[in-house]
């Protein structure tokens, strides 16, 4: 992929006020997300929310999930294959709906789909259903139904993973993503893009692709999709980013131009998009160190000069340095620390507590990148050292799952934006998105300290569910 901001500002897209002027435009900005971003962008993505689906436009981006043993409502609902059955006929039949009718079906489809892991119900309808969505997301008769629809795109995507979802959806969610006049649609079709990339057959090209138009959605501060300084939307682009990036190996030659749209943005007056921006610088300089090979030597690591610097987690391979991220890491780990230590009045506790905790974490990681997100990570102020644990995360009532590394945490912490709180039951379903992209190890609760991998996993649910016919395929860490 060629120079980045080269491609982004001279490919014929809009060019924004930063490209022209970034001082000039930084001001604009912060004062421009301070009185607009907080209140019409979030409004307008949290509209088409219900009580089934609420939050599903999150913009939490924090480190705050200890625990995906959330409450399930679907536990006792022996009869959702029926009933999942029922609401894609009723979706299936639009001449004979109404616009306030397929919102509930659509809703219905949503919410069990999320709390069960259907892919054996929808296996005979996916085309149709995609058919189906596609309608309503390019009629775009009622916000809520347009993001119901883009939903139920992405639920469909994760749980059939059909290899034409991307080549099929991916031209109407871009211009539902440039041409939809919701602020809440764009923001849920940038959502809806990341998934049918990811799970839908897109390939690296695609994800390359994809990841350069989101790039201009960042650094145009969204004008280059009509949504001008639109914090929704920025957020979503730098979440789904990330998710993207996580799944590129290499990233040298792009990475100097991505790291400086994403300081840019550590600016922004919305603190979610300044944390989903440093969490994906995080993450670049989490990719420009790679395990060490059988016939290198501790001295091909320049970087190291201190055995305060080796990484943690013993368990793991020697990470060395191969590139530099970005061409003035001291300028940045300034303004890290800036961020990580704030203390003005002008943000509320809640967003200062939450940009102390992950910009620390954040900051740790740009200083070597051997460290991945830390939990409880703060700075003290009088050594100037940073303290913290390594991140974990309960998973149901069967165990914990270490969040180690940066690419992890992006995958888990998009995996649970689209799943919620049915995360747990597609985990231990067997649902083969959500194991391939989260290759880590489990402890077992009933197993006191035993470790059990992913393969194990999907036995003891292939057990407990005798009708599957199919066992994912072991990663390279089983």
């Amino acid at each position: 992929m060629p120079d980045l901001r080269r491609q982004i500002f001279e490919s014929g897209k809009t060019v924004s006020r930063k490209a022209a002027s970034r001082e000039a435009s930084r001001a604009t900005s912060r004062a421009s997300s301070k009185q607009t971003s907080h209140q019409s962008s979030r409004n307008a993505s949290r509209q088409p929310s219900d009580e089934e689906d609420s939050g599903f436009l999150s913009d939490e981006t924090t480190m705050s999930i200890g625990s995906l043993d959330d409450d399930n409502p679907e536990q006792d609902n022996v009869d959702w294959p029926q009933e999942l059955g029922d609401h894609i006929q009723e979706i299936l039949d639009r001449k004979r709906s109404s616009v306030q009718g397929r919102e509930e079906a659509l809703a219905a489809f949503c919410r069990l789909t999320k709390y069960h892991y259907a892919e054996e119900v929808t296996r005979a309808s996916t085309g149709e259903l995609l058919s189906a969505f596609t309608k309503s997301v390019r009629h775009e008769s009622s916000v809520r139904e347009t993001v119901m629809a883009l939903r139920s795109i992405e639920l469909l995507a994760i749980t059939a993973l059909d290899n034409t979802i991307y080549e099929n959806m991916e031209p109407v969610i871009t211009r539902t993503i440039r041409d939809s006049t919701s602020n809440g649609v764009k923001a849920a079709a940038i959502q809806c893009l990341g998934v049918c990339t990811i799970f839908g057959g897109a390939g690296e090209d695609g994800i390359l692709e994809q990841m350069t138009f989101l790039l201009d959605i960042v650094a145009s501060d969204g004008q280059s999709i009509d949504a001008t300084d639109d914090a929704t939307a920025v957020h979503a682009a730098l979440q789904v980013w990330g998710f993207l990036a996580s799944e590129i190996e290499d990233f040298e030659s792009e990475s100097e131009e991505a790291v400086q749209i994403f300081i840019d943005q550590l600016d922004s007056g919305d603190s979610s998009v300044q944390i989903a921006a440093g969490e994906n610088i995080a993450l670049l300089y989490e990719k420009s160190y790679t395990p060490q090979e059988d016939d290198e030597d501790d001295e091909s690591d320049e970087s190291d000069d201190s055995g305060e610097h080796e990484r943690q987690d013993h368990n793991g391979p020697k990470l060395l340095k191969r590139y530099n991220a970005y061409h003035n890491t001291p300028e940045l780990e300034q303004q890290l620390h800036s961020l990580a230590t704030i203390h003005t009045k002008r943000i509320s506790k809640r967003d200062k507590k939450s940009l102390h905790s992950n910009f620390a974490s954040i900051l740790t990681t740009v200083e070597n990148p051997r460290y991945g997100p830390r939990y409880n990570t703060a700075i003290d102020q009088d050594t100037n050292r940073h303290y913290g644990s390594t991140l974990t995360v309960k998973i149901g009532r069967h165990g914990i799952m270490s969040i180690d590394r940066w690419w992890k945490w992006v995958r888990l912490s998009a995996l649970r934006r689209i799943l919620q709180g049915g995360f747990a039951e597609h985990y231990f379903q067997g649902n083969r998105a959500v194991l391939d992209n989260l290759p880590v190890m489990m402890r077992m609760a009933n197993h006191g300290a035993g470790l059990v991998d992913r393969q194990s996993a999907r036995k003891a649910a292939k057990m407990r569910n005798s009708s599957r016919r199919w066992t994912a395929p072991p990663s390279d860490e089983d």
